[in-house]
């Protein structure tokens, strides 16, 4: 009983400020204008000021975990090559093959990382780590995958790849690791008035991208493609943590580690896979439901997961 109070301490109120924030948008006290604004702020200012915070105060020569990393890099490459291969050979709707994988494996790797770790441990040094390891490749796989899929498209786009890597080089919350890294390799001090200044930025950053993600949550798209989305929801929930988690505790990862890689592998579908499936030819009907259905059932499916590596004593 301990272990799962646990476990619905650590998920419950990171789902209940989504649930608010999808209130707030069906009383239309937050527009889509806003909301759109909101997510926004939150990723190219809040994000980016949790992650240089937590990443400067600590001695990140320390936290950087070489073998981490890289089994973030591979377990997410595994996911695409996998679905990418089965779905091309199986499926008989050619059109959604594209959506399909994208929606698999593509996390809400920052905004869920970090809260969940966050409301756990009290800070996120972890996340960045998984975040390296996994936000660019998610990236330049998703222009690859969509570019060769969409319909009438030529195939891949030289243009859309440099755009993506420019786009991975630019991202907010990478440059705002990269800030991190490098300020907490340098022999001084954060200012009083800077050090303040940054953290009534950062703690901005949980509760606003999670009500900013629930002020999105569009649940009639989710009644379309009602089996590819099972399906793929199912894959993305449960498949890939049932996989990797028994691995990643077989070579040593436990505590914030484990749980990076749990929401890494188990957290629901990012809503920008939408938008890059509409902004490439594709319909983006699939991807939105996958988004709905993985952000409703995740509430579950990671409290369940959780409670059992609680159970196990891993974290």
């Amino acid at each position: 009983m301990e272990n799962l109070i646990f476990s619905l301490n650590a998920t419950i109120p990171i789902f209940l400020l989504m649930v608010f924030g999808y209130i707030l948008q069906q009383i239309h006290f937050l527009d889509a204008s806003f909301v759109k604004t909101l997510n926004s702020f939150n990723f190219k200012v809040t994000l980016p000021f949790l992650l240089f915070r937590d990443i400067a105060s600590s001695d990140f020569s320390e936290v950087w975990d070489t073998r981490y990393v890289l089994f973030c890099f591979f377990a997410t490459l595994f996911c695409i090559a996998f679905t990418w291969i089965i779905t091309a050979c199986l499926s008989h709707r050619k059109d959604l093959v594209g959506e399909f994988v994208q929606a698999s494996y593509r996390s809400s790797a920052a905004v869920l990382g970090i809260a969940f770790i966050q409301n756990i441990y009290g800070d996120a040094k972890m996340a960045p780590l998984m975040i390296i390891g996994t936000v660019p490749l998610y990236n330049v796989a998703a222009v690859i995958i969509l570019s060769l899929t969409a319909e009438g498209n030529g195939g891949l786009s030289p243009a859309a790849l440099k755009k993506s890597l420019k786009g991975i080089l630019t991202n907010p919350i990478i440059l705002g690791i990269a800030a991190g890294m490098i300020f907490s390799l340098l022999p001084i001090s954060m200012p009083v008035i800077a050090e303040k200044t940054v953290n009534n930025i950062a703690v901005l950053a949980t509760p606003l991208a999670l009500i900013g993600l629930g002020a999105g949550f569009e649940g009639k798209k989710a009644l379309t493609e009602i089996k590819p989305t099972l399906i793929c929801s199912a894959m993305k929930l449960l498949l890939w943590p049932i996989i990797f988690l028994p691995i990643a505790a077989y070579m040593g990862f436990t505590s914030e580690k484990l749980v990076g890689i749990l929401v890494m592998l188990g957290s629901p579908t990012t809503v920008s896979c939408y938008i890059m499936s509409k902004n490439m030819g594709h319909e983006g009907v699939l991807t939105s439901s996958v988004v709905v259905t993985t952000t409703f059932f995740s509430s579950v499916t990671l409290t369940l997961f959780l409670y059992l590596i609680k159970s196990l004593g891993l974290i």
